[in-house]
């Protein structure tokens, strides 16, 4: 299986969670300022085989004997001698499709199911080494993340989230299982995998010139899907490729399908690659990076060995101050319009407000603008300029104090502007510190093993298919 090697490995007994719901949140860079990283493909890659490189020496056209019905034969399965029931498929498959709104057709489903199968059959594995380790999780460590969950990523009590899983056609049960799958694995890494990473301080301050070399660079934050193809299933692969690309389209969490779908190792933080420079990707996906605007969606990229499909999350320059971090003060001024006026007539009062607002002579006189004209003031001196939406972003960033936006909203909701009060500007970024870059240095390399370490236990499972 190829793999991505760009992706953090959890320090601190910080769980990942892997959980395919829209409200998880992807796990990030542990470094902001994007160490560099392994490129796709290398010694994996040539081992998972390709075009000229069949170590096998597969004729060109086989046959095959028998009828091959593997959605009927592979519902469920014993991963050394224990048993994945149907029960455990359908709580988990219940959680990706609430992640989806259940907006999902039935051929999608029969691919999902089958992809939740060898998720739970990996898990089973992660839990069965964590025992042969002596790493074993408790049930106390699974609650005590259950409960940290709810609060963190549902903002609901133990309770309420028991109630959303029951309703949702899954369980506690389901999630709690995979939250001991992952705990499980990461105390394997740590005990089996991290102790045996090394990172000379040569190598660290070589990292480190490289990026100060590199300021002023374009910088981008990417979101990767990847699926492998062979020549003979690349067909069937860019179709399913395809497919996402129309869920993703839709709506769909682009987070809870690289979780389910994605086969490079950065799967588990959904397919986040962090900060990268093109150079660093391969010459396909840089080339379709870099005309991409954040929040932009493209693919099916076909490269060596299968297929990406990208997400641009945001974009940068390296060790560079963004004028998005700009703090601003603001102050939102709105009125509402009464049910049942007429376009022209809501277009008229905006006017009115807007030459109202405008003639207040700054922040200081809006208030008292404002009530003349019975609007409300909302005043917030603590607003990342990146947090506004986009078509406000450059506007407000090329406002001086006491400036107001034109008038936004509609007839339904009525119509706001935004007066800057203030700005304080970003300072310049900073490289990222010795120990911040060892750190990611070393969890690369952890990552890289995991992988490894991941593929041998495949290897030698026992796996029953019923």
């Amino acid at each position: 299986m190829k793999s991505k090697n760009r992706v953090s490995f959890p320090r601190g007994g910080r769980v990942a969670l892997s959980v395919a719901l829209a409200l998880m949140l992807p796990a990030t860079s542990l470094m902001a300022q994007g160490a560099g990283g392994g490129q796709p493909g290398g010694q994996e890659a040539a081992e998972a085989g390709g075009p000229g490189n069949d170590p096998f020496n597969l004729p060109d056209t086989v046959t095959l004997f028998g009828k091959n019905t593997p959605n009927l034969r592979r519902a469920t399965a014993i991963v050394n001698g224990d048993i994945i029931t149907g029960t455990d498929v359908d709580q988990r498959l219940a959680l990706v499709l609430a992640a989806n709104g259940g907006k999902i057709s039935d051929e999608e489903r029969t691919q999902l199911r089958a992809q939740v199968l060898r998720n739970l059959i990996d898990e089973t594995l992660q839990i069965q080494e964590a025992k042969t380790a002596d790493a074993t999780i408790d049930d106390a460590e699974v609650d005590d993340t259950f409960a940290r969950v709810a609060q963190e990523n549902f903002h609901q009590d133990v309770k309420a989230l028991d109630a959303y899983l029951t309703r949702v056609g899954s369980s506690s049960a389901s999630l709690k299982r995979q939250i001991k799958g992952e705990l499980a694995w990461q105390r394997v890494l740590r005990k089996n995998v991290q102790p045996f990473i090394n990172v000379s301080q040569e190598e660290v301050k070589e990292l480190i010139a490289k990026m100060q070399a590199q300021k002023g660079t374009d910088e981008y934050h990417v979101g990767e899907i990847y699926l492998s193809a062979t020549p003979e299933s690349k067909p069937s692969v860019a179709a399913n490729a395809n497919r996402i690309m129309d869920q993703l389209r839709q709506g769909g969490s682009f987070v809870a399908y690289a979780r389910q779908y994605s086969e490079a190792s950065t799967k588990v933080v959904g397919g986040d690659l962090g900060w990268v420079r093109l150079s660093q990707l391969p010459t396909e996906l840089a080339a379709a990076a870099r005309d991409m605007q954040p929040g932009q969606l493209t693919g099916p990229v076909e490269m060596r060995g299968g297929f990406s499909i990208l997400y641009l999350i945001d974009k940068r320059k390296v060790l560079t101050s963004d004028p998005r971090d700009a703090i601003l003060a603001l102050k939102q001024i709105s009125i509402e319009f009464p049910k049942g006026m007429s376009e022209a007539d809501a277009n008229k009062r905006a006017t009115e407000f807007s030459t109202a607002i405008k003639g207040a002579k700054g922040c200081g006189g809006v208030d008292a603008a404002a009530q003349k004209i019975g609007a409300q003031v909302v005043a917030n001196d603590q607003v990342k300029a990146r947090d506004l939406p986009a078509a406000l972003q450059q506007t407000i960033l090329g406002m001086q104090p006491g400036d107001s936006t034109q008038p936004f909203g509609s007839v339904a909701e009525g119509v706001r502007m935004l007066m800057l009060c203030g700005r304080e500007e970003p300072k310049d970024a900073s490289a990222p510190n010795f120990d911040q870059v060892l750190g990611q240095m070393e969890d690369e390399r952890v990552n890289k093993r995991a992988q490894i370490y991941m593929r041998d236990l495949r290897r030698d499972a026992i796996i029953e298919y019923n």
